[in-house]
This record gives structure tokens, C-alpha cells and sequence, in this order.
């Protein structure tokens, strides 16, 4: 059995495919779990996660992507929604800098904002940490009362930075990265404990091989997870179990 810490089933690439939860679910893959990005993406979320509850678990949160002037209206959508209705996790949130840094200090008051949300409802967060995983660490670091959790999402950074989320009680999230030839990413899994390693594909996007550049999708799990087998000399089984029960700590039942 495995987990599919992070998808996002709703995308225009995947929404239409009906058939890719089944498809997920014949492969092993039987929980699903969808990070949010802003206001426009909730109700393809909720749909699926509507129509597959024991399956696909909703998140809510503003991609630090979709900051923009209009962040507060945003933030205020997604506190909405969490007073509404049950979710597992508040996120994608985070920090991006990569893409654009006009918004850079929104885009931090909008991470420390939804953080709180998560105190406040007793939810992990994911985070979202593209050339700013510093950063993050150090809101996190300064967050941390004891009861914040959560999965650093796609993670890309240093055997430093992995310790020092491991540390500070978080999980790294694997992906489809770790298959391609040039990921630095194996010599980091060799040096941190499976226990704090989840298993994500961020579908569509960053497919493993052998689909590298192709859509991806949660049925592509199983992939990732025979390479992090093979890199801590370990069965596959074990890696499913071992992971499976990471993401079981994280997110509420």
C-alpha cells in the first residue's frame, strides 16, 4: 500500500481523465492527497475529493505562486474554507522565488499567516520551497511551538537543510526527481532515515522514469518508490510500509 502525499488530481491535465484515480488505486496507490492553490482551484478539488472520499483528501491553501496584490482577499478565502469543512493539511504554501520575486514579502506574510491557520486547526502544512528552502526553514524554525508538522514538499536542497528539517520535526517529499540521472538527491536519501521520507508525485508535473517528460500521474508511485528502495538497499514492501506510516503521523485521520 502506498501513499500519494502530493497531486494534484484537479489540474487541467487531469480532471478530464476520469480514470486516474482507478488507475492509482490498481497500482497500490490508495491515498491521494491534493494541495490547494488559490480560490479558483477549490471546487475541482472538492469535486474529486467529493466523489472519492476514502481516496483523495482535500488541502486548503494559497500557493505562494498565486501571491499577488490581491493575497488578503485570498488568505481570507482560504480561512473561509477551513472554518467550513474538514481538510488534512494546510498547504501548498511556501516560498517561491524562483519564478518571480515581486511579491516576495507577500508571499512570506501569506507562509506565516497560513502557518497559523494551521496551529490554530491543528494541521500540518505543506510547504512549497523552490529556491527558497532557507527561508522557509527559518519560518518554520520560528513557528515551531512544539505542534507544528508537516512535509516539505518536492524537497531540493542540501544534506544541511534535510537535517535541519528533519530536526525540527518535518518530512521530506520524494518524487519523481530521484529517478533522473542527474538528481543530487540519492546521495542525500543515503544519509537521512526512510522514516522521515513521503512518497509524492506532484502530478502532473515531474514524472518519474521511465515517463520523464510525459503527464504525470499517482499511479506512478510505485516508481519512485523502487528507486528509494534501491538506493537504501532495501525491498520495495518496505519502503511502501515505511512511508506509508510517515504519512499516516502527518495528516489527521
Amino acid at each position: 500500500m502506498f501513499t500519494d502525499t502530493h497531486t494534484h488530481l484537479y489540474s487541467e491535465k487531469l480532471i478530464h481523465d476520469e480514470a486516474q484515480v482507478e488507475r492509482a488505486i490498481a497500482a497500490g496507490v490508495t491515498k491521494l492527497y491534493m494541495p490547494n492553490c488559490d480560490s479558483l482551484t477549490v471546487a475541482g478539488m472538492l469535486q474529486i475529493a467529493d466523489k472519492w472520499p476514502e481516496h483523495c483528501m482535500p488541502m486548503m491553501g494559497l500557493h505562494p505562486c498565486h501571491v499577488n496584490e490581491n493575497y488578503k482577499d485570498e488568505l481570507n478565502i482560504m480561512a473561509g474554507w477551513l472554518a467550513k469543512r474538514k481538510f488534512y493539511a494546510v498547504g501548498e504554501i511556501g516560498l517561491d522565488y524562483y519564478w518571480d520575486l515581486t511579491f516576495k514579502n507577500q508571499q512570506i506574510e501569506a507562509f506565516e499567516a497560513q502557518t497559523d491557520m494551521a496551529l490554530q486547526y491543528g494541521l500540518p502544512i505543506v510547504i512549497h520551497s523552490r529556491e527558497s528552502t532557507a527561508d522557509c526553514i527559518e519560518i518554520v524554525r520560528k513557528k515551531q511551538n512544539g505542534k507544528l508538522n508537516g512535509i516539505f514538499h518536492c524537497f531540493s536542497g542540501t544534506l544541511s537543510e534535510a537535517q535541519q528539517i528533519i530536526e525540527l520535526g518535518f518530512y521530506l517529499g520524494i518524487g519523481g526527481v530521484v529517478t533522473y540521472k542527474t538528481s543530487t538527491l540519492p546521495d542525500i536519501i543515503k544519509e537521512i532515515p526512510l522514516e522521515r521520507i513521503v512518497l509524492e508525485t506532484d502530478a502532473p508535473y515531474l514524472a518519474p522514469a521511465p515517463y520523464r517528460g510525459k503527464r504525470n500521474e499517482s499511479a506512478y508511485i510505485p516508481y519512485i518508490a523502487q528507486k528509494i528502495a534501491d538506493i537504501k538497499n532495501c525491498s520495495l514492501e518496505e519502503v511502501a510500509a515505511v512511508t506509508t506510516a510517515a504519512s499516516e503521523k502527518i495528516f489527521p485521520l
